[in-house]
């Protein structure tokens, strides 16, 4: 049987799981003012996070290529075909700190989901200005994605799907294919992103907040499978004292 101690509320402090969840997922400033107004100890807002910031927020506005060009300043040797390093209004003032290791040659699917993303975004600006000129997307398509699709099979399927994009207007697409210009395919992408950053740094990829809500999720369903007998609902709250529901 798994034990599991509780903690004190000074452990609690320094864990600080809704701080390290903001810094973590790429929000410093949402961080910083948690910060103070819970009176904590902020983490140091350093060049990194700034950056990690940056090239989320490009990813969530469709600016895939200023994401790209981010990462490729952080990390020069990563192999983007880039030839020019354009970064987001905020980081203008300094360059982007470099890391110690490579980002995107290190990880070609990540590489290719993000070009796959600026496709999308070029395809869906065609969309949405008929009679535009589809030769960039087409021209995109065949320098950057064609040439890695060969190496992997569910690369080939990938730019398949996305270059249907450019054939059936947005309302006559299936559901699979219609996904792919949802705001949610810009959210996966800026989470693989975020996560192969942290890994690069040497920091923990998820936020702790994750894992404690995993953690608390297969603690009560592994209980409740042996069939100890439990409240209906058990709500905790952040000090670790727990209220019971039952019915």
């Amino acid at each position: 049987m798994y034990r599991f101690r509780t903690r004190s509320t000074k452990e609690l402090k320094k864990l600080n799981p809704p701080k390290d969840y903001l810094t973590k997922e790429g929000y410093p400033r949402a961080a910083a003012k948690f910060s103070r107004e819970a009176n904590i100890t902020p983490y140091q807002d350093n060049e990194l996070i700034r950056a990690r910031h940056s090239i989320i927020h490009s990813i969530h506005s469709g600016d895939v290529k200023s994401a790209i060009n981010t990462i490729n300043e952080l990390d020069p040797e990563s192999g983007v075909s880039c030839t020019t390093h354009i970064v987001h209004k905020t980081m203008m003032r300094k360059k982007p700190p470099k890391l110690n290791e490579k980002v995107l040659d290190r990880n070609p699917s990540l590489h290719f989901d993000l070009l796959r993303l600026q496709l999308v975004e070029l395809i869906r600006n065609c969309n949405s200005n008929p009679g535009s000129d589809i030769t960039p997307a087409l021209n995109f398509a065949a320098e950057e994605l064609a040439p890695r699709a060969p190496s992997n099979d569910s690369f080939m399927e990938d730019l398949e799907k996305t270059m249907t994009l450019l054939v059936f207007p947005s309302d006559k697409l299936e559901p699979d294919l219609a996904c792919l210009l949802e705001p949610s395919l810009r959210r996966k992408v800026a989470e693989k992103v975020n996560k192969a950053i942290l890994a690069r740094q040497n920091s923990q990829r998820e936020a702790t907040i994750r894992k404690l809500i995993r953690l608390r999720a297969w603690a009560e369903e592994s209980a409740r499978s042996k069939n100890i007998d439990l409240p209906f609902q058990i709500k905790v709250d952040v000090l670790g004292k727990t209220t019971e529901e039952k019915i």
